[in-house]
């Protein structure tokens, strides 16, 4: 077995002016770093201006999201609840790569008026279309009792039980998967 330190991309599905995903995905990193267990390092696919698949001629976003996917073991999908589905962000973000999700691992960390468990789902199919595993724990959010005027993020304590269990998952899984690879 390899013991190469992991490393895990936390991706923030929105890009929305306004978003709480950057908050989520910060405090994400921030226990994950308390962990030592593996390199955890924020993908905000902002930063990556994709285009929606197909309407442009221009790969210098897409070829750069690939490559940067391309660098890490597993991922943990920070999303909002958009009309009771991941963003169109997320979904493009998704779309706009193949190889490079197949045999990993991934754990969603979901956020809306129900926890973001709509969007959550949805996201489980896509991700087994694109060979991703997604780990049974899964840190569910609400926006009345996790953010204060539904903008500045403020967890409950009782969230970090289900988070280092969701990210003891990933990175079983993702070790498991490097043997694949």
């Amino acid at each position: 077995m390899n013991n190469k330190k992991l490393n895990i991309g936390i991706i923030i599905g929105t890009t929305r002016e306004g978003r709480v995903g950057p908050q989520v995905a910060k405090w994400v990193k921030e226990i994950a770093d308390q962990r030592d267990d593996a390199n955890y390092i924020i993908l905000d696919i902002k930063e990556f201006k994709l285009p929606l698949l197909g309407e442009s001629s221009d790969k210098t976003g897409v070829t750069l999201w690939n490559e940067k996917l391309s660098t890490v073991d597993g991922f943990v999908f920070v999303t909002g609840e958009y009309n009771h589905s991941i963003p169109a962000s997320l979904k493009n973000a998704l779309d706009s790569a193949k190889e490079p999700w197949n045999n990993k691992a991934a754990g969603i960390v979901s956020y809306g008026s129900v926890g973001g468990a709509r969007a959550a789902e949805h996201l489980r199919g896509i991700l087994g279309e694109l060979q991703i595993a997604d780990v049974r724990v899964h840190v569910a959010l609400s926006m009345f009792t996790d953010f204060e005027d539904w903008s500045v993020f403020k967890p409950q304590a009782l969230h970090l039980a289900n988070l280092n269990g969701m990210l003891d998952q990933l990175l079983n899984w993702s070790k498991a998967f490097m043997e694949i690879r």
